[in-house]
């Protein structure tokens, strides 16, 4: 799948956020990259201060992070239904980190 197409598909899965919570969002940036750190098969990360982090002193900080990988999530994909699937989970996942829920309640929550 091309990289155009990928990032069509990212744009899809944030179009399928509520828009109360993508208003919620605050001083963050949504990438998409080829490959996953060196010595790491991640879908996606996020990096920053989550909301539930942030205190009086949340001033003058660059953009938190989230990047979605495109060929690890390719490379766990069979067909492209799989792939629209994936990146939609990896987007929702991101997000959440965001908002200060971490891996465990994720996982609770059925989006692990």
């Amino acid at each position: 799948m091309s990289r155009e197409r990928f990032e069509e598909l990212v744009a899809d899965a944030l179009d399928e956020v509520p828009e109360e919570l993508l208003g919620l969002m605050n001083n963050v940036v949504i990438l998409v990259e080829d490959r996953s750190p060196p010595g790491t098969r991640l879908l996606g990360l996020y990096e920053g201060h989550a909301l539930t982090d942030r205190g009086w002193n949340y001033a003058g900080v660059l953009p938190d992070r989230i990047t979605i990988y495109r060929l690890p999530i390719l490379s766990i994909c069979e067909t492209d239904e799989d792939v629209v699937d994936e990146v939609a989970v990896t987007v929702v996942h991101e997000i959440a980190h965001h908002f200060g829920i971490d891996d465990a309640r994720l996982h609770e929550l059925g989006w692990g």
